[in-house]
C-alpha cells in the first residue's frame, strides 16, 4: 500500500507493450502483473498463492488499484506473463522502471560508492553423477518421442526393454553399488543411446523427430560422453575418460536445464549459475558527535542502499570475466560510481586500469601480494627492494648494481618484462643467499608492463594501511543483502528451468528487495542494523 502511496502506477501498460498483442481477447493489465509478481517474490509466494492474495488481499487490491469485489486472475496467467517477458528479452524491464522512478526522486544517482559481490544458485534439477545422467537423458529422450509419435516409436526399437529399463526415473531406485557392474550399466546406456539416435536419424524417420530438443539432447550428451568405434566387428561403445570430457562451460549438467552447469568456489561444488549483486553503499548512519552513538536515518534522511544492477550467469563463469560487464549495465542505466568496492575476485591490474580509462570507476580492493620466494618468507629481497628506471629500461638492486638485461616478452598468454642481473655480478655478492636461490645464475626479476606494474605496486602499498582498510570494510555489507536475498526470496535455489527465467527471476527479487527497503526507509527504521547499537536495536523492535 505504502508502494502505491509514494511511487503511484509504477509499471505502467505502454512500457509493456511490445510483449502483449493490441488485437484479440482483453487480457489482464501487464503492468498490474509486474507489480504482482515483484510482490510475490517480496513474500516468497508461489504462483497460486499470490492470485489467491490478489483475489482475497485487500491490501494487494489497492496497490492495484482493484475494485473490492475484483474476482483476480487465475495462477497459470503468472506463468505465462513471466513467458511472455523472456520471450521479448524485457528480464530487466522491472528494474529499470522503478530505477528510473527512484533517479527522478533522487533516491539513486551516479557517482559515490557502490559495492558487487557473487553467491551461487542451485539449478532446480537433481545433481545427477554420470551414470545418472546418462540414464536420465535416455529415458526423457523416449518420454518425448513417446509423446510426439508413439506410433512411430512402438516399431522403432526394442520398446518393452526400453519401458522396463528407463520407465522410472533415476533417482527412484539405487544404481549397483559394485563398480564393474555400474561400468556395465553405462555401457548398455550408451550402447542404447546410440541405437535411438540410428533409427531417429535413419531416412525413413520423420525428419521432425531429430528436432524435438530431447532428442537434441541426447544427442550432446552422447558426444559429450561416449564415443563409438566401427570396426568389420561390429560397433564398440566406450564411455570417456574424465580428461577426454569437455571443458565445464560446455558440458551439459541436466538433460532438463540446458543451461545449468557444474560450479566451484571456495571448495564447494553445485549444479546451476552465479548471480552477481550491485548496490549502492554510501554513508547513511550519522554519528552523533556527543554521544557517539549511530542516529537512524529515517525519511528525511540520507536514501536507503539500493541494488542497481542484477547479473546471471552460468556456474563456470569467474567474477574478473563480469568485472566490465557489470559496469556496462551500470552506465547503460546512468548509475555509474565513483568508488566501487569488490573482493580480490573481481580485480587484476589489466581491470583496475581499464575501468578507470573507460569508465571513471575506482575499484577498491584487494589485489594478490607478491608472491616471490622472498616476499612469501618475509626475509630477504623481494622485487619491491629493486629500483626500477623505466626510462633506462634498468633495475638497481639493493647494493646499486644495475641489470644488464631487459626484455618483454609474452608469458602464459600475458604481457610481461623480464630483468636479469649478470651472474659474476650476483655470484660475489655477500647477500646473494638473501636474494635469488639460483646457485650458479643471476637475479631474475618479472615485471608487468609499466602502467600496470605501477598500478599494482600501487594497490598492494594502500592495501596494508589501516584507513584503507577501515574503509574497505564498507565491502561486508554486501554479505547482508546476499543473505537477505537468500532469506526473503529464496534466491539460492532457482524456481524456473533456463538462464533467462532464472535471471527474471533474480531481477524480480532484487525489485522486491529494494521496495522492502524503500518501505523500512518511509517508516523511518534503519536499513543497517549491524551499524545500530544494541539499545537501538532493541527500542526499535519494541516500537515495531
Amino acid at each position: 500500500m505504502r508502494v502505491r502511496d509514494e511511487l503511484g502506477e509504477l509499471f505502467a501498460d505502454a512500457e509493456f507493450a511490445e510483449a502483449f498483442g493490441s488485437r484479440g481477447r482483453p487480457g489482464w493489465s501487464p503492468g498490474q502483473l509486474a507489480l504482482v509478481t515483484v510482490l510475490q517474490f517480496a513474500e516468497n509466494l508461489t504462483d497460486r498463492a499470490a492470485a489467491h492474495r490478489v483475489r482475497y488481499g485487500m491490501d494487494l487490491k489497492y496497490a492495484l488499484g482493484l475494485e473490492l469485489d475484483d474476482p483476480g486472475f487465475d495462477a497459470s496467467v503468472l506463468s505465462e506473463f513471466r513467458t511472455r517477458l523472456v520471450e521479448h528479452g524485457m528480464e530487466e524491464k522491472v528494474l529499470d522502471l522503478l530505477l528510473t522512478a527512484l533517479k527522478d526522486r533522487g533516491l539513486v544517482k551516479a557517482g559515490g560508492k557502490q559495492r558487487t559481490d557473487s553467491t551461487r544458485v542451485l539449478a532446480a534439477v537433481r545433481d545427477l553423477n554420470r551414470l545418472e545422467l546418462a540414464g536420465e537423458t535416455l529415458r526423457a529422450a523416449l518420454e518425448a518421442l513417446a509423446c510426439a509419435a508413439p506410433g512411430w516409436l512402438a516399431g522403432a526399437g526394442p520398446v518393452r526393454e526400453w519401458v522396463e529399463r528407463y520407465g522410472p526415473r533415476t533417482h527412484s531406485w539405487h544404481p549397483p553399488a559394485s563398480t564393474s557392474k555400474r561400468e556395465e550399466m553405462a555401457l548398455v546406456y550408451g550402447r542404447d543411446g546410440f541405437a535411438l539416435l540410428e533409427v531417429v536419424h535413419a531416412p525413413d524417420a520423420p525428419a521432425w523427430l531429430r528436432e524435438l530438443p530431447a532428442v537434441q539432447v541426447l544427442r550432446t550428451m552422447w558426444v559429450q560422453n561416449y564415443h563409438r568405434t566401427v570396426a568389420e566387428a561390429g560397433a564398440e561403445v566406450k564411455r570417456r575418460e574424465s580428461k577426454d570430457l569437455p571443458p565445464g562451460r560446455l558440458r551439459l549438467a541436466s538433460p532438463y536445464d540446458t543451461d545449468a552447469r557444474y560450479g566451484l568456489k571456495q571448495g564447494s561444488w553445485w549444479t546451476g549459475y552465479k548471480i552477481h549483486i550491485s548496490e549502492s553503499c554510501d554513508e547513511t548512519d550519522v554519528q552523533d558527535a556527543a554521544t557517539g552513538q549511530a542516529m537512524v536515518p529515517g525519511a528525511d534522511g540520507p536514501p536507503p542502499r539500493l541494488i542497481t544492477s542484477i547479473a546471471t550467469t552460468d556456474a563456470t563463469v569467474t567474477d574478473a570475466e563480469m568485472t566490465e560487464p557489470v559496469h556496462h549495465m551500470l552506465a547503460a542505466r546512468d548509475l555509474l560510481p565513483a568508488e566501487h568496492f569488490l573482493d580480490s575476485g573481481y580485480a587484476s591490474a589489466e581491470l583496475i586500469v581499464g575501468m578507470k580509462k573507460n569508465f571513471g570507476v575506482t575499484l577498491v580492493t584487494p589485489v594478490l601480494m607478491n608472491s616471490s620466494p622472498q616476499a612469501r618468507a618475509g626475509a630477504g629481497f623481494d622485487r619491491t627492494a629493486f629500483t626500477i628506471d623505466w626510462d633506462k629500461r634498468q633495475a638497481t638492486c639493493p647494493r646499486g648494481d644495475t641489470s644488464t638485461w631487459w626484455s618483454p616478452v609474452t608469458l602464459r598468454g600475458t604481457k610481461a618484462i623480464v630483468i636479469k642481473f649478470d651472474k659474476e655480478t650476483c655470484r660475489p655478492c655477500p647477500v646473494r643467499d638473501q636474494c635469488t636461490r639460483s646457485k650458479t645464475g643471476g637475479r631474475t626479476l618479472s615485471l608487468q608492463p609499466r602502467e600496470l606494474q605501477e598500478v599494482l605496486d600501487h594497490a598492494r602499498l594502500q592495501q596494508g594501511d589501516e584507513q584503507w582498510r577501515a574503509e574497505y570494510g564498507t565491502r561486508a555489507g554486501i554479505e547482508g543483502t546476499i543473505h537477505q536475498a537468500v532469506a526473503v526470496t529464496g534466491m539460492r535455489r532457482a524456481r524456473y528451468l533456463g538462464l533467462h527465467k532464472t535471471h527474471l527471476e533474480h531481477v524480480l527479487s532484487a525489485v522486491a528487495l529494494n521496495l522492502i527497503r524503500l518501505d523500512a526507509w518511509w517508516n523511518g527504521h534503519p536499513l543497517d542494523r549491524s551499524r545500530v547499537s544494541h539499545l537501538a536495536r532493541l527500542d526499535l523492535s519494541l516500537t515495531a
